[in-house]
């Protein structure tokens, strides 16, 4: 069976299971407070939020919109993600709970600046609903231009343009940190003391994609392999990077299967399952996507047995949530100094990294299951201080 066969019949045995899909059961196991959902009538607007829990502080996580082949498929993302951010924040040690939600696209639609806007601020008033429960900021299809359109309803929301006293695109900053991560495990894995000439393949040429690219290619010397499924981001990268040593272009369905150091998945989730794995030709995976493992005991263990270190998503992608922290924190007055304590912050992802890998390795379990238990550890301790 070809690689294309193969695809085909995951999306099928994906779209089967998700026909079936209990959400309220899904949101008991796993330990979710609320799913919000919103229809608009005025504007169309569809909109999830979900809180996963949020025993260290409110619920952050940033807005996600896109195109869905179904709601099922939209709540299942919704329910995955915030639960992400819960042990993302856990993890890094920040006082902030587990959220996110997810606007449903119609595709041209949302390209009608009119109704953009209007859909925005009907969601900035959805987001008001939960009393500053959750905080929003910008992510996959949306920007700090859309985050200054949904302010006007509400005031829980982080990464406005930076001229306008917010904090800006976090995207930088979260390529940063997994740039971070990266440095540690080359260190720990690859026993080599830099990024110098190391083989990263990066799936996905989005902002923080196209970040990662650019700094491991300008400040590390690496040798970055890219793909991206959208033609206008492969043209903007070759003219990004043209002349730049160690600059290559790989096709989307390729990618994964490039002969490397690093495996950088930086697009959407479900990437590393039962198909991809086996394909790997890399000794790390470490990449800026949420939700990279279809399914996180199942894949994660995969990757153990075929001795493939996993830098958990949630721990090398804090970069963005530690950056919208310091937003929420400054009160709409960033500052040179906020830029500073973020960097600082940030590059502390080095050491997170190395925490989970050497209690991975000191407990016999996967990266996965021991970022799982540091994160359950302290909301646990923060629930019996409560």
């Amino acid at each position: 069976m070809g690689s294309a066969a193969r695809r085909r019949m995951a999306r099928a045995t994906a779209d089967q299971a998700l026909d079936s899909f209990d959400y309220v059961a899904y949101m008991g196991q796993h330990g979710h407070e609320e799913l919000a959902t919103c229809v608009d009538r005025e504007t169309g607007l569809r909109a999830m939020i979900a809180l996963h829990d949020t025993t260290l502080g409110p619920g952050v996580g940033g807005t996600r919109m896109r195109r869905y082949e179904s709601s099922a498929a939209a709540m299942l993302d919704v329910l995955r993600l915030s639960e992400g951010m819960t042990y993302k924040a856990a993890v890094a040690g920040l006082p902030l709970g587990g959220a996110k939600s997810v606007i449903l696209a119609d595709g041209d639609e949302e390209r009608d600046p009119e109704l953009r806007a209007a859909r925005l601020h009907a969601f900035g008033r959805f987001v008001e609903s939960l009393g500053g429960r959750y905080i929003t900021a910008e992510d996959v299809g949306t920007s700090p231009a859309d985050m200054r359109q949904i302010r006007t309803a509400t005031r829980h929301v982080a990464g406005t343009p930076r001229e306008e006293g917010g904090c800006g695109d976090p995207s930088p900053t979260t390529a940063y940190g997994v740039l971070r991560g990266m440095q540690a495990l080359a260190e720990d894995v690859l026993e080599r003391p830099s990024l110098e000439d190391v083989r990263v393949a990066v799936q996905g040429l989005g902002h923080v994609g196209m970040s990662l690219a650019e700094q491991l290619l300008r400040d590390q010397g690496a040798v970055v392999m890219a793909a991206d499924v959208r033609p206008a981001m492969v043209r903007e990268a070759q003219e990004r990077f043209a002349g730049e040593r160690g600059f290559s272009i790989v096709a989307p369905d390729e990618i994964h299967m490039q002969e490397c150091e690093l495996f950088a998945p930086c697009a959407l989730g479900a990437v590393l399952n039962p198909i991809t794995i086996p394909q790997l030709r890399c000794r790390i995976v470490a990449g800026a996507a949420n939700n990279q493992l279809a399914d996180e005991d199942r894949d994660g263990e995969l990757l153990r047995q075929r001795g493939i270190v996993y830098a958990v998503d949630y721990v090398i992608n804090a970069g963005g949530l530690i950056h919208v922290m310091q937003d929420v924190q400054a009160r709409g007055a960033w500052s040179d100094a906020d830029e500073a304590t973020v960097t600082s912050r940030v590059a502390g992802i080095y050491d997170t990294v190395r925490r989970v890998v050497e209690r991975a390795r000191a407990e016999n379990i996967s990266p996965h299951q021991a970022a799982h238990a540091i994160a359950r550890e302290t909301i646990a301790a923060a629930r019996g201080r409560a």
